[in-house]
């Protein structure tokens, strides 16, 4: 009997159900345990025999050379294991991809289903029909927001002209008020008189009598 058919039960007929992924996998980290002890196993005896043969190398060759013989068939045999690990290795991977995909598939295959059963009852013309209905009521309601956000009894229209024929009036006459403030009022108030009177003028007379002595008084310096 093979060493697969030692793993997976063999002797099975033709009509034998075949392992589960699940099962062959679990059979598979089995023998790759097995195996690996094996390994260390092997290696373990190649360094005894190596030792002997070291050991032997001189004082007895025939020992020293049975020593080496059974190293080589170890060493053969630890070269099968790493090769039976490979392909198991190998295997078992295939295996768990393939049981992933398979859990994969299946639980799509049960979303597909219950997407099914979600729209099993839903017809996509009463769906249209609603979504219709959904925006003529939006619409609605926006329209009934903006009358309900219109001002009422101050929506009376002006006619703009006249508007801006008022404003200007309204500038021109701010311009003149500023001027007549910069250039002062007409009616301004006179200074006041003064309250002391004024010295009177000398007497006519007096200044003739005056001027004829300043003139003798001229013409005697003169001379």
């Amino acid at each position: 009997m093979s060493l697969f058919a030692k793993i997976f039960g063999g002797g099975g007929g033709k009509g034998g159900k075949g392992p589960s992924p699940q099962e062959a996998i679990q059979k598979l980290r089995e023998t790759e345990e097995m195996l690996t002890k094996k390994q260390e196993f092997l290696e373990k005896k190649i360094e005894q025999e190596l030792q002997i043969a070291k050991k032997n190398g001189t004082k007895n060759k025939r020992a020293a050379l049975q020593a080496l013989k059974r190293k080589k068939r170890y060493e053969k045999q630890l070269a099968q294991i790493d090769g039976t690990l490979s392909t198991i290795e190998f295997q078992r991977e295939a295996l768990e991809n393939a049981n992933t995909n398979t859990e994969v598939l299946k639980n799509m295959g049960f979303a597909a289903k219950a997407m099914k059963s979600a729209h099993e009852n839903m017809d996509i013309d009463k769906v249209d029909d609603l979504m219709q209905d959904i925006t003529e009521q939006q619409e609605l309601a926006q329209e009934i927001s903006d009358a309900i956000s219109k001002p009422v009894g101050f929506g009376e229209e002006f006619d703009e002209d006249e508007l801006l024929a008022e404003l200007d009036e309204l500038e021109q006459e701010e311009l003149d008020k500023n001027l007549l403030e910069i250039g002062g009022p007409e009616n301004a108030p006179l200074p006041n008189v003064p309250s002391s009177s004024l010295p009177s003028r000398p007497a006519k007379k007096e200044e003739d009598e005056d001027d004829m002595e300043d003139l003798q008084r001229w013409a005697m310096e003169a001379m």
